[in-house]
């Protein structure tokens, strides 16, 4: 009897280890132009790396047969030295072409020597009833903030995003500094996730990997 109730809890250990490890293991999505569509944007590849073009309004490239709501995203990301025409970042949440979360960055700011520029390199919106303008002018410095320790705005910078049900925790892969953490401002549900470029901007991502 008592090494049958030993055997019994050897296999309820083992289990809960492979569940615990299939919690905490994170798949790495290749990406190609089979598994992406795009939203007022041209895409193209050049190695690992998927690029969008510039043109005015934001766009997207949706991923297919991904399925999001909540979890970690790693990836890393690059966009320029182009002050007004640099934003790079994730959407997701994604109800339609314009009622999206997004989680980006504008590294031209990343490095100003302009303090109140600084503060606003990364930024959450909830298009299209909460944008950056309302965001800032209704609660400063709420949704955004600096890139603490931040790369050259011209190099890939790599982070992680944390999508909880009520909250969202940005950190930098490399350091695991916490950058930006916010509530969410909906309750809506959608599982598309997509790479998101702002008005006349381009952007490369790369190594993404879904926890």
């Amino acid at each position: 009897m008592r090494s049958s109730f030993k055997f019994s809890s050897y296999i309820f250990s083992s289990l809960f280890l492979l569940f615990l490890v299939g919690c905490n293991s994170s798949k790495s999505i290749a990406l190609s132009k089979n598994n992406v569509s795009n939203v007022n944007r041209n895409i193209l590849f050049h190695g690992e790396a998927l690029e969008m073009d510039a043109a005015p309004g934001g766009g997207m490239a949706i991923l297919k047969d991904i399925s999001f709501d909540t979890g970690t995203v790693i990836l890393d990301i690059k966009g320029e030295n182009n002050p007004g025409k640099s934003f790079v970042g994730i959407a997701f949440n994604i109800q339609n072409d314009t009622t999206y979360e997004a989680i980006y960055f504008r590294p031209f700011n990343f490095r100003s020597s302009q303090e109140p520029r600084r503060k606003h390199g990364i930024q959450y919106v909830f298009e299209p009833g909460y944008s950056w303008e309302r965001l800032r002018n209704e609660k400063p410095g709420e949704f955004e903030a600096e890139y603490v320790d931040p790369p050259l705005p011209d190099e890939w910078f790599s982070i992680s995003i944390t999508v909880k049900k009520d909250s969202i925790l940005v950190r930098d892969k490399n350091s695991v500094k916490s950058l930006l953490r916010v509530r969410r401002l909906t309750a809506t549900s959608s599982d598309r996730i997509g790479f998101w470029v702002g008005n006349n901007s381009n952007g490369s991502f790369k190594n993404l990997k879904i926890k």
